[in-house]
């Protein structure tokens, strides 16, 4: 992503770069109007908006926007296998990485680029079901009277 130049890169660098559209399954496309939508929710003065974004906007059909998302993670649950089989305590590991790219381009070449993400995701959820399997049962049992 830091290779791509802003008013420099165009379509074709990109898709040297292995950022094609038309074969990448992770890749959302973005009209100018989605770009707006985007960036209209928060209340900023024209000064704050990057350079980049306006042209985008500005532009309307000579705008195409690509949202990259590339994403590993996995999801294990650990603990002993009996309580988690039924139901009485289940914790589960949650790890890996999720990466955002946002391109924007005029008329083919690259007018605005960032991108984030979270290089190193790790969650612990612990649930606990002090009825086990009948947990489910009480509500049923309420509603039925």
């Amino acid at each position: 992503m830091e290779s791509l130049r802003p008013h420099a890169s165009t379509l074709a660098d990109l898709k040297s770069a292995g950022i094609n559209p038309d074969t990448d399954p992770n890749i959302r496309l973005l009209t100018a109007m989605d770009v707006i939508q985007r960036f209209s929710q928060a209340p900023l003065r024209r000064e704050a908006i990057d350079p980049g974004m306006l042209m985008c906007m500005e532009a309307l059909d000579q705008c195409l926007g690509m949202e990259l998302t590339a994403m590993r993670v996995r999801k294990r649950r650990t603990g002993l296998f009996i309580p988690d089989f039924f139901n009485f305590s289940r914790t589960t590991e949650t790890s890996g990485w999720r990466f955002q790219a946002l391109i924007l381009l005029v008329n083919g070449v690259v007018v605005h680029r960032s991108w984030g993400g979270e290089p190193n995701i790790h969650d612990v959820e612990i649930t606990t079901n002090p009825l086990g399997p009948l947990q489910e049962i009480g509500p049923v049992l309420v509603q039925g009277r």
